[in-house]
């Protein structure tokens, strides 16, 4: 299976190469990535440009991720059919790989947050509920955007370790530990792209959602 799992990344890594708030903007005259934080993702998005291009950008983020979950499925789900989502996570990862560092625009993507909510809607969807009202809770109550999606990639992980020890992610037990692994990735990979979001958290000097930071 370890030429699947290659696959996998490779294809979502392709998904993730579409750089939503990169290219709205290049419609619009504006390089995302010069503006704001510099940052191609939706949160930066949604501040330079308004709520229209927020809403695109994450939509179009989350769904690749999405569809390249979808077309991993549709490859391997007969001939893997106990691991089929081991594979399904890995194109996922590929997918978020590709939106923090596609290679066209110099490795400069965004920090991954609506690929990965793409794929745990995709993959693990049971721990959707609860990762979307964490997020709803902090944001509207602390208006820390980057908290929110840092405790929710930490949720998701605590919630795919629950579920697959419950039996309810229908994966043949000896595939749960790489399971869990790449899942781990996923957080770890978020909580390095928000590295000095995290710096600013803890010093106090992190900029609220709706609230113009200081000249």
């Amino acid at each position: 299976m370890i030429g699947a799992r290659i696959l996998a990344i490779l294809l979502g890594y392709v998904f993730g190469l579409l750089q939503t708030g990169y290219f709205y903007g290049k419609r619009h005259g504006v390089d995302i990535r010069t503006q704001g934080s510099g940052n191609a993702g939706a949160t930066n998005t949604l501040r330079v440009l308004g709520l229209k291009a927020g809403l695109v950008t994450f939509l179009g983020d989350l769904f690749k991720a999405i569809f390249a979950v979808l077309v991993i499925h549709l490859l391997f789900r007969e001939r893997y059919p106990d691991a089929v989502k081991v594979l399904e996570l890995y194109a996922g990862f590929g997918a978020v790989l590709g939106h923090n560092f596609p290679f066209y625009l110099k490795f400069k993507g965004g920090k991954g947050i609506a690929c990965t909510s793409g794929v745990i809607l995709a993959v693990c969807p049971l721990a959707a509920p609860i990762c979307l009202a964490l997020f709803i809770i902090l944001v509207a109550t602390t208006r820390y955007v980057s908290l929110g999606s840092i405790v929710v990639v930490v949720a998701y992980l605590i919630q795919a370790v629950i579920f697959g020890q419950m039996g309810y992610l229908s994966i043949e037990a000896a595939y749960l530990p790489e399971f869990y692994i790449v899942s781990a990735c996923f957080t770890a990979m978020a909580l390095w792209r928000h590295r000095a979001n995290i710096k600013r958290l803890l010093t106090g000097t992190e900029n609220k959602f709706g609230v113009k930071a200081k000249e």
